[in-house]
């Protein structure tokens, strides 16, 4: 069970806290969640104007965000490692490092997929969070309590007919999370996985009209469990993959 709002205001106190995707959807939610839990939070998205957006919206309240604009397309392992260059230089730390940017361009017959479509979302939704894990990681070790979590979607879900690229990205993040857990194991930093179930965002709204879609929630429970898993509180998932409840 996520802890209740009161009890998540100081969960992130004195932590540095990377969010991918944090200009829409679960990423902007949960980018706002981890200001209000106390967290510097390091936005990283590629569409500057609704990054602005959150980053004022986190500054207004009274937050401490740092805009970090990155096309994960388009990145090279040394574009990670110079934003893992730049967060020692600022910080000095990292201690979490939240991976919820997604490309998803609609359903299509796998037949019919432009080859460089399936490229681009296996990259994106794979590669990329891969590349920037690595970068991160020496940065996490130096933290006392370090915690990589992934965003995952639900593999029976995207596992079906014309899911294309994006299911496959996901099948693979999903074995990534206990390959990396043994790796880290005896380390500070801990990996979780997150499986959010059906949410309100412009990913799910190019699968399903939003007149038919009665599943999806608002991001917002999910933005609170994603502070719990970056928090102390989530050594208790330390090599899990938390499924929310519908």
């Amino acid at each position: 069970m996520s802890a209740a709002p009161a009890a998540q205001d100081a969960a992130l106190a004195g932590r540095v806290v990377l969010v991918t995707g944090a200009s829409g959807g679960l990423g902007s939610a949960a980018a706002m969640a981890c200001a209000r839990a106390g967290a510097t939070v390091v936005l990283l998205g590629r569409k500057v104007p609704r990054l602005n957006r959150v980053y004022d919206a986190i500054a207004q309240a009274g937050g401490q965000p740092l805009l970090y604009p990155l096309d994960l397309e388009g990145a090279s392992p040394d574009d990670h490692a110079e934003l893992a260059n730049r967060l020692d230089a600022e910080f000095g730390r990292l201690d979490g490092l939240l991976h919820c940017a997604a490309e998803f361009r609609g359903l299509t017959p796998f037949e019919h997929t432009d080859p460089a479509a399936l490229a681009r979302a296996v990259h994106v939704n794979l590669t990329a969070p891969c590349w920037l894990t690595q970068a991160c990681l020496p940065l996490l070790r130096r933290a006392p309590d370090g915690a990589v979590v992934f965003v995952l979607d639900d593999p029976a879900r995207v596992g079906k007919a014309y899911w294309g690229g994006y299911g496959l990205a996901h099948h693979a993040l999903a074995a990534l999370v206990p390959m990396l857990h043994a790796e880290l194991a005896n380390t500070s930093v801990r990996v979780a996985g997150l499986r959010p179930g059906p949410m309100r965002t412009p990913l799910r709204a190019r699968a399903w009209a939003e007149d038919t879609d009665r599943d999806a929630r608002d991001p917002a429970p999910t933005a609170a469990a994603c502070v719990e898993l970056l928090s102390a509180a989530g050594a208790a998932d330390r090599g899990r993959i938390r499924e929310l409840a519908p």
